[in-house]
């Protein structure tokens, strides 16, 4: 009896220090989330070429993860068992998307304002859903595909808004559209379709996530690197050099964006992300949301609580 006493109250401060890890977790990711698409328009120059933030995010994952794979102590024992077969398996199609999707958000980052980007950037979750029924079968509830359609309606009525020269008077409608919206809507495509493969190889690989982490950064910046040969940012690197336009406070956004990389976010994350986003825009850009951007976020809450509220669950067969 009385060991099974100091067996409870043993286990409580390490649940209560579990705890305390995952809402410390949740609070950076809600802070991350929210003040990204503000930073990197803030600390990232126009000038700056897409090409060297996205290696730049790329590295410092790579960097993460292998700390957090040394401390948790699993870095021998899957150096061992590691293959490069193994590897291009599992990480090298995923990565190469992922590179794509990045170079694509940072072009977007550019030309909408950040309480836009955060909204439309929750449409991944659509096709997220979509690809994980193609590849892995995994099945939505009726809720759930409810939340998707809300998800729907909020794009579609964000893109009418910001799409046209009332939503987005600071700037040229095109330039919004054709440099905002569209690299957003096609990296959401990009981000499902990678995440539904980074799924297959967890679920049938069985590949731990930060070692797949270190994997797509690695193929992905080689990716990167193998089309500078014949691109305009590879003239421009040859031209002004890897870092032009970087300042020190670049790194800030790149740093933020690797380590939020890493870290999954829980639903209530990302609603609370959408509430700052908001609030910052409005603190330091003195720009309040728009309407089409007050009529979308409430669907968008909405939307997002129910998706991870209700999943979907096989019914048990009578006997």
């Amino acid at each position: 009896m009385a060991a099974t006493k100091s067996r409870v109250s043993a286990s409580k401060p390490s649940s209560e220090k579990a705890d305390t890890k995952v809402w410390l977790y949740s609070l950076f990711l809600t802070l991350q989330y929210g003040a990204q698409p503000l930073i990197s328009k803030r600390f990232v120059r126009r000038e700056v070429i897409v090409t060297t933030s996205v290696m730049s995010c790329e590295l410092v994952k790579v960097m993460c993860a292998l700390i957090l794979m040394a401390k948790e102590g699993t870095l021998k024992k899957l150096q061992k068992k590691w293959t490069l077969v193994g590897a291009l398996t599992a990480s090298g199609l995923p990565a190469a998307i992922y590179a794509l999707q990045n170079s694509l958000l940072q072009i977007s980052y550019k030309n909408l304002d950040s309480l836009t980007f955060s909204i439309l950037n929750q449409t991944k979750l659509i096709f997220t859903a979509l690809f994980t029924y193609i590849i892995l079968r995994q099945k939505q509830s009726v809720q759930q595909i409810g939340a998707l359609f809300l998800l729907i309606i909020a794009a579609v009525l964000l893109s009418i808004g910001e799409g046209s020269s009332k939503g987005s008077s600071t700037k040229n409608s095109d330039e919004v559209l054709f440099y905002g919206i569209v690299p957003l809507f096609v990296a959401s495509v990009l981000s499902g379709l990678a995440s539904a493969l980074c799924q297959w190889a967890s679920q049938v690989k069985k590949h731990p996530s930060y070692l797949m982490t270190v994997e797509m950064s690695i193929v992905g910046s080689l990716c990167l690197l193998a089309s500078t040969f014949r691109s305009p940012d590879g003239e421009a690197i040859k031209q002004h050099g890897f870092f032009y336009g970087w300042t020190p406070l670049t790194l800030i956004p790149v740093t933020f964006n690797a380590v939020g990389g890493i870290l999954v976010g829980l639903g209530f994350v990302i609603v609370s992300a959408l509430l700052v986003t908001a609030l910052l825009q409005f603190l330091f850009d003195g720009r309040p949301p728009s309407l089409y951007c007050l009529l979308a976020l409430p669907l968008v809450v909405t939307s997002i609580s129910i998706y991870q509220k209700y999943p979907y669950r096989v019914k048990k067969k009578e006997a």
